[in-house]
């Protein structure tokens, strides 16, 4: 029977009432909502995957859902199309970047084949890109060639940086690039640049340019003259020279040396010829004296 006249107490009871300050607390209620599911899940994925057969099942399934995405029409690579590169260097890419097409575009690594291209001697920059429809697409510029450099293993083409670009044949096939010679050349390609263009008028006559010592050059022109250049001041060197020869026609003459080496004392030397010609003169005016 209910006991009449006892009323029930409706406070919370002592635990009830302590949860109920806990959920008031912004920590207590972010550990019970976010902190709590996640180390439950944590601890039975865990347990899950302690078993190697379960976690060797799981990895299978992710590679053939990675594998059925990449292979998917729309990713695939089927053709590799090459702007901007000639014939030998078109063929030079297609070698050293060895690509089976089809291939998924998550295969190609296109930052590595960029400097694979790239490393090519011919090649002074190039890109590397995927356009739709499946084509990979290679963009190259390649190096002009500046110079034609003769070296001991042959005609070598150099551009403005000193790159060496391919082999040279023959000299008639490259007749338009000024020629340069000697160990170092390479590497001062746009001070005999400057040279050449400093040569003007006597340009039909130069036959090259030497490096002499990795220090200076040579100028070497046909009838087997040389203007020797100082390190320094070379095409100031050379513009006194071409005033000489303009007002005093001094290349037109018996020379085989103009050194220029010395600044403040330019010398020349004769053609053996020459001299022998003067002595003969000189001993004929000798004795013609004497006879008189």
């Amino acid at each position: 029977m209910q006991q009449v006249g006892v009323k029930c107490d409706p406070a919370p009871s002592k635990w009830a009432y302590r949860f109920e300050r806990l959920m008031l607390t912004p920590l207590f209620r972010l550990v019970l909502r976010v902190f709590l599911p996640f180390l439950l899940v944590f601890f039975v994925a865990g347990v899950w995957l302690s078993n190697e057969d379960r976690r060797d099942q799981l990895r299978m399934i992710a590679n053939d859902f990675k594998s059925s995405i990449q292979s998917r029409p729309e990713f695939m690579v089927n053709v590799m199309a090459i702007d901007g590169a000639s014939t030998g260097i078109a063929e030079d890419i297609l070698e050293i970047v060895p690509i089976d097409f089809p291939a998924s575009s998550f295969d190609l690594d296109l930052d590595h084949i960029r400097e694979r291209v790239a490393e090519l001697p011919a090649v002074a920059s190039a890109t590397v890109r995927i356009r739709p429809g499946g084509i990979m697409q290679v963009t190259v510029t390649e190096r002009d060639p500046a110079v034609l450099w003769r070296t001991r293993e042959g005609l070598m083409l150099v551009d403005r940086e000193g790159f060496v670009i391919s082999v040279g044949r023959t000299r008639k096939l490259h007749a338009e690039l000024p020629l340069i010679a000697g160990d170092g050349a390479e590497n001062h390609v746009e001070e005999a640049l400057s040279i050449y263009a400093a040569a003007g008028p006597l340009l039909p006559r130069v036959r090259g340019l030497v490096r002499m010592g990795e220090r200076r050059w040579d100028l070497v022109l046909d009838r087997d003259q040389r203007i020797l250049l100082p390190e320094t001041g070379a095409v100031q060197a050379l513009e006194r020279v071409i005033a000489l020869n303009q007002a005093q026609e001094m290349l037109a003459r018996d020379l085989m040396v103009v050194d220029m080496r010395l600044d403040n004392r330019p010398t020349i030397r004769i053609a053996e010829r020459a001299v022998e010609e003067w002595w003969r003169i000189r001993q004929l005016s000798y004795g013609n004296t004497r006879d008189k």
